[in-house]
């Protein structure tokens, strides 16, 4: 009789979670938002005149743990400048066969010329499809990344490619938190800083949704964090 208790035991979990709000989504036709500081596809960043901000002086490639960014500066020509410094990015490569999206080429950049978007939803027919070149990456003239036809953009994820760098210091100072620490840039101008975890935050502005809040939806008040213990038993 136990083992039978048992059996029908098993579906207690189920059952009780028939009434509780559905989290799932019908994807791919609906996709959940996401978080500013989302790692997708990269896009190469312009100034709000126009001008390219990389240039070209491959620090992105030499900090990438996979090897996956290939660059090669060439000296801004006198008559028509394509970036403000000396030198500009001729070449510049990203093979997606090999990145992980670990972020560290857009924390390299001293121009904030590299960042993502929250794209990440893209598949390759081929394997040359998934080197994507310079004219790919570089935004348009409005300042929006180019749109493959492998790519599945869908709204919001092409804003804030670049609204949380530089949200702090390199060393982590927190009164540096909320400060802008970047340019400028083309369609855009200046972001809003991405929320840190203090008090100087425009969630509205930026999107950012508090994770703690967010999550506790989904809990039972019996399951919710305690600070000071720890879930509860």
């Amino acid at each position: 009789m136990s083992r039978v208790w048992d059996f029908f035991g098993g579906f207690r979990l189920t059952f009780r979670h028939l009434s509780r709000p559905r989290v799932t989504r019908g994807y791919p036709e609906e996709k959940r938002p996401k978080q500013p500081r989302q790692h997708g596809r990269h896009v190469l960043n312009r100034y709000e005149d126009g001008m390219e901000k990389c240039i070209g002086c491959e620090l992105c490639a030499g900090v990438c743990p996979a090897k996956c960014i290939y660059v090669r500066g060439l000296d801004n020509p006198p008559d028509h400048p394509v970036s403000p410094g000396e030198r500009y990015g001729y070449v510049y490569e990203i093979n997606y066969l090999r990145c992980i999206h670990c972020d560290l080429c857009v924390e390299a950049c001293p121009t904030q010329a590299i960042t993502e978007s929250k794209l990440f939803e893209f598949s390759f027919t081929n394997r040359a499809d998934a080197i994507y070149q310079k004219s790919q990456l570089l935004v348009d003239d409005q300042g929006f990344p180019q749109r493959m036809p492998w790519e599945d953009w869908r709204e919001g994820e092409a804003a804030m490619t670049g609204g949380w760098m530089r949200a702090t210091s390199p060393a982590g100072d927190a009164s540096f938190e909320g400060l802008v620490q970047w340019s400028g840039e083309l369609g855009v101008g200046v972001r809003v800083p991405e929320a840190g975890q203090g008090d100087s935050r425009d969630d509205a502005a930026t999107g950012t949704k508090a994770l703690r809040v967010e999550f506790a939806k989904h809990f039972d008040p019996d399951q919710r964090e305690d600070r000071r213990g720890g879930p509860k038993k």
